[in-house]
């Protein structure tokens, strides 16, 4: 019986002396490290990507002006290929007809610049002698030209300074003056392109998508041509007629440099967002008021009641079929735009918002807005007739 429980209690014992492991050691999973590198790789994709948008920044801008330029005079160029010029022939006439209207514009504004100027400075005595005579007799003041000859001496050898310093610095205005140059050249390249090669390039674009999706390109491509040319064409009406009746007001109050005010008031009023209007009023009423105050006056009160009229009555007619935008969301598309891109992003803010506005248009589908149910009126209780007691005799 002891051999029997030594033979049964001999092999057991070294189980029940072992102990459990405490830990273990796990390999990894085979598919980690191959994670791990597919995320340093995105990451570092990421970076690359970023440092190449942040270095290509100015081409990317002149490539978008360039795309809504052509979008706005690409009708243009289809209407003259309707009716048998080639595009390249017909980009090119519309690009003369606006080279044409900008140096004209450029010109009358520094004629009138440099008329005015000679006249100031002509005049400037007079003037000097006239202010003060105002500040003697409204301040009680005993000064004389002298004292403002000193002043103006002062004031020329500080003015003199700061040319001093800005000569220090051609190089760089140079170097700036050269950059915004050959910007200009390469959005006037681009624009050419996009608009003599629009059908091409869009037949491009659309064969890198599947058939699906080409017909919302395309159906978008349409409509920010539309909204961008609409767009121009209608400020250029604006413009046109802004001009024509501040050109007949001037004349009538017999105001300088009538024709170059006009056309100032005409083309900064329209295509210079937000503060265009106060921009395109400031200049002819500076000029009247060298000449004579109360003319300043008139022009003032004229200006302000043809922007009246110009909101209330032109704009709603000329803009109905081209560009309807609510006035605070083209506000808050210029400030966006700006805080974007700057002055680039401004000019192009009304139409980007309204190529958005039109694409959403024409796929959100909008539901009438239901009124409120109204409570049935309360019938009032009829009583009923009992009818009559019948007759015993019946």
């Amino acid at each position: 019986m002891a051999a029997d429980d030594e033979s049964t209690s001999g092999p057991a014992a070294p189980q029940a002396n072992a102990l459990p492991p405490t830990w273990s050691v796990r390999t990894p999973p085979r598919w980690l490290p191959r994670a791990l590198l597919y995320v340093a790789l995105a990451a570092a994709g990421l970076i690359t990507a970023f440092w190449m948008l942040a270095k290509m920044q100015g081409l990317l801008t002149v490539l978008m002006v360039s795309l809504f330029l052509a979008f706005a005079i690409e009708p243009a160029v289809n209407w003259l290929a309707a009716r048998g010029v080639r595009r390249g022939a017909g980009t090119g006439l519309v690009f003369g007809v606006l080279l044409v209207v900008m140096v004209a514009f450029v010109w009358t504004l520094g004629a009138l610049l440099v008329s005015q100027v000679t006249m100031l400075v002509k005049n400037a005595p007079d003037y000097i002698q006239d202010v003060v005579d105002w500040i003697n007799s409204t301040f009680h003041q005993d000064l004389s030209g002298d004292d403002l000859t000193k002043y103006a001496s002062e004031w020329s050898s500080t003015i003199e300074g700061y040319l001093v310093g800005l000569a220090g610095n051609v190089w760089g205005i140079g170097t700036v003056a050269i950059g915004a140059i050959f910007q200009m050249l390469g959005v006037l390249l681009f624009t050419f392109y996009f608009a003599a090669d629009g059908p091409r390039f869009r037949t491009w674009v659309c064969s890198l998508l599947p058939p699906k999706q080409q017909k919302h390109v395309l159906r978008a491509w349409d409509i920010a041509v539309e909204k961008t040319g609409g767009y121009i064409y209608s400020r250029a009406l604006l413009a046109l007629c802004s001009a024509v009746a501040h050109y007949v007001a001037l004349r009538v109050l017999d105001v300088p440099s009538a024709f170059a005010l006009a056309l100032w008031v005409g083309v900064v009023s329209q295509f210079i967002p937000t503060v265009g209007t106060y921009l395109a009023g400031a200049l002819p009423v500076l000029v009247a008021l060298v000449h004579d105050p109360i003319s300043a006056l008139w022009i003032l009160l004229f200006i302000v009641a043809y922007q009246q009229f110009e909101n209330y009555v032109l704009q709603p007619r000329i803009t109905a079929t081209t560009l309807d935008m609510h006035p605070a969301v083209a506000f808050g598309a210029v400030i966006a735009g700006a805080a974007l891109l700057g002055p680039t992003g401004a000019l192009l803010a009304i139409p980007v918002t309204a190529t958005i506005q039109g694409f959403a248009g024409a796929y959100v589908r909008r539901y009438e807005v239901a009124e409120e149910a109204e409570s049935p009126p309360k019938k009032k209780r009829r009583e009923r007739k009992r009818p009559a007691a019948e007759s015993p005799s019946e």
